[in-house]
C-alpha cells in the first residue's frame, strides 16, 4: 500500500443517486471503486439514494469521490451538503456545478466571455405552442437540436429536421425538464476535450474525435454498443486541436470549474469554427467513457487518473469559521 493511499483515509465513492443517469453512475462508480481499491485505498460504495449523507460523517469518511451524474449529484446539491459536512470531495464546487448542469446558464456565461457556442432559444414547459415553435424555427432554422436544459447522457435530445417534428421533440424534452433548450445544429466533426486542474493550472488532455453510427451519438451508442469510434489522437490538424483545447480551458475557467471536467464541441464542417455545446463536471468513468480514454493517450492509466482526482478532493469553504460578529 502506498503512502499516498494511506493518507486518503476512509473514502466514499458516491454512485447511483436519483437522476435519470443512475444506471450509468453505478457503472462509473464501480470502475472507480475497483481502481481505488487496487491502489490500496480504503474505498467504499455509497448510494445517496439509499442512505443519508449524514452517515458519511458518522462513519468517519474523510473524502468523497463523486461518481454521480446528472441531478442531485452533478448540480451543486451534493457538493453543498458535503461543504456543510466538511468532507472534501472531487470535482467542481457548488456554484460551478450548478451553472454547468444548466446548459442555458452555461451559454449565458460563455457568451459574455466570448466563448463560441451555438445560437439558442429557451422555451418553458408551459410555453410550447405554435407561436413559440414559430419563434424557434425563425431564429434557428432547420435542422435544429432540442434538449432538456438540465440533463446529460443525451437523455431527451432530438434532432429536428422538419417543422412537423418540433412539437414531439419539445414534448419529449419537457418530460425531463421545465426548461427546454432549442439549439442551432452544427454539421461537422464531433469532439470532446477533457480538462484536469484548477484556475491557471488547468490543462487540456488530448482531444477525442467521436465517429458515431450515422452520426447518432445517443444514449445507446454512448454506453451500450461498440459501434462508435473514438479517435485519439483525433487526426485533426495540430493548430485546430490546440485551438479547441484553448477554448475548452477558457470555458472551464470562466465557470470556476476545478478538479476535472469535459467539454463537448462541434466543429463546423464548412468554416472549421469550433462551437462548445456543454461542460460535464462529473464525467463518466465507464468502460466507454472519454476522460479515461484521453488520459490513457496522455500516458495516465485509469488507476492513476482516479488517484489523481482523489488527491485533488477539496472544500471550497473552510469549516473552521464558526460565525459571530
Amino acid at each position: 500500500m502506498s503512502a499516498a493511499s494511506q493518507n486518503f483515509g476512509k473514502v466514499a465513492v458516491l454512485m447511483g443517486g436519483q437522476s435519470a443517469e443512475r444506471e450509468i453512475s453505478f457503472m462509473s462508480g464501480q470502475g472507480v471503486l475497483d481502481a481505488l481499491k487496487s491502489q490500496g485505498v480504503d474505498a467504499h460504495a455509497f448510494d445517496p439514494a439509499k442512505r443519508n449523507l449524514s452517515d458519511l460523517q458518522q462513519e468517519g469518511f474523510q473524502r468523497c469521490f463523486i461518481a454521480l451524474h446528472g441531478r442531485f449529484g452533478e448540480d451543486g446539491t451534493v457538493q453543498g451538503a458535503l461543504e456543510l459536512l466538511g468532507i472534501p470531495y472531487t470535482g467542481s464546487g457548488v456554484m460551478a456545478s450548478s451553472i454547468a448542469i444548466d446548459k442555458t446558464m452555461t451559454k449565458r456565461v460563455w457568451l459574455s466571455e466570448n466563448v463560441p457556442t451555438p445560437r439558442y432559444v429557451l422555451l418553458k414547459q408551459n410555453d410550447m405552442g405554435p407561436e413559440a415553435q414559430a419563434r424557434v424555427l425563425q431564429s434557428l432554422g432547420l435542422p435544429l437540436i432540442v434538449k432538456p436544459a438540465r440533463e446529460g447522457s443525451s437523455i431527451g435530445v432530438t434532432k429536428v429536421t422538419q417543422a412537423s417534428e418540433l412539437l414531439k421533440a419539445l414534448e419529449d424534452a419537457a418530460q425531463c425538464d421545465a426548461d427546454i433548450l432549442c439549439e442551432q445544429f452544427i454539421a461537422g466533426d464531433e469532439v470532446t476535450c477533457p480538462i484536469l486542474g484548477e484556475g491557471d493550472d488547468a490543462k487540456a488532455l488530448p482531444v477525442i474525435r467521436i465517429v458515431a453510427p450515422a452520426g447518432n451519438y445517443d444514449y445507446q451508442n454512448k454506453y451500450f454498443t461498440n459501434d462508435t469510434q473514438y479517435l485519439v489522437p483525433s487526426g485533426l490538424p495540430e493548430a485546430e486541436e490546440k485551438a479547441i483545447q484553448a477554448h475548452a480551458v477558457k470555458a472551464y475557467q470562466v465557470l470556476s470549474c476545478k478538479g476535472w471536467g469535459r467539454v463537448d464541441v462541434m466543429i463546423d464542417a464548412q468554416t472549421r469554427q469550433p462551437y462548445l455545446l456543454e461542460i460535464n463536471t462529473s464525467p463518466g468513468m465507464t468502460s466507454h467513457s472519454l476522460v479515461p480514454m484521453s488520459a490513457k493517450a496522455a500516458g495516465m492509466s485509469y488507476e492513476a487518473l482516479c488517484i489523481h482526482l482523489l488527491a485533488s478532493a477539496s472544500l471550497e469553504h473552510s469549516s473552521t469559521w464558526k460565525g459571530g460578529s
